[in-house]
Order: structure tokens, then sequence, then C-alpha cells
């Protein structure tokens, strides 16, 4: 089941890029009933906040493209530490909703997407370990 691997990641990483994205359109839902949306508090230019967010969706979109293109161990072994750095970094902004009160639905989904990347560390150590495992099996 070597070549699952792969097709998990893939699933698992559509799932949370749909749900930053839902997390994001539920962030702006106040103004389609004509209520405020807060302002952000980073002051000066919103640039970098955009061009981090953009690396932030752009990475696992490049990470969907190469799983499914190479199994090459350094590949395997770099995603799995992108799926950790993303699991700390859900974790974080879990934990900055929480502090700012943020709506129960807005900490719901980022609990599901913690919960997602998770379950994406998981399998994509159990990528590296699987295609290890059976490489040490043929010598």
């Amino acid at each position: 089941m070597y070549s699952n691997y792969p097709q998990k990641i893939t699933a698992l990483w559509t799932s949370f890029l749909l749900g930053t994205l839902f997390h994001t359109d539920l962030a702006l839902m106040p103004l389609f009933h004509e209520l405020e949306v807060e302002h952000s508090h980073a002051g000066g230019s919103l640039d970098a906040i955009f061009g981090l967010m953009l690396l932030f969706f752009v990475l696992p979109m490049i990470a969907i493209i190469a799983t499914n293109f190479t199994h090459a161990k350094s590949y395997r072994t770099f995603h799995f530490g992108l799926t950790i750095v993303y699991s700390f970094l859900n974790l974080g902004h879990l934990i900055a909703d929480i502090v700012v009160n943020a709506p129960w639905y807005q900490i719901l989904l980022m609990t599901v997407l913690l919960l997602i990347g998770l379950l994406l560390n998981l399998v994509s150590f159990q990528w590296i370990k699987r295609h290890h495992h059976k490489n040490s099996q043929m010598n």
C-alpha cells in the first residue's frame, strides 16, 4: 500500500486548505449581514502579513504537487518537517483564537484543522517509515 500514502497526504492537505479558506471566509461573513469586521491591529502596511498568508497557502499547494510527483527520501523528510511546522502554527493560531475570545465556530474549525494537521503528521511519518521498511526488505 506504499502508493496509497501520496493519496492520503493529498486528501489531508486539500482538506486542510479548504478548512483554512473557510476559516478566512467565516471571518468575513459579518460583511454580508451588514455588520462590522474587526480591524487588524498590525498598523501600517499589511504587505508582510499578506505575503506570509500567501506563503501559508502556497506551500501546501506545492506539497500536494510534489507528493504526487516524487517519492525521494529527501522530499519525504522535508515534507514531514513541513507538516510539523504547520501543526505548531495551527496550535498557535488556535491558542490565539482562544485568547482573543474568537467566536466558538472559529475555535471549533481551528481545532478541526489542528486535528487534520496531526493526522497529516502521522501519515507523513508513516510514509517515511513504510518506504524505508520496504527498501530494507529488498536488500
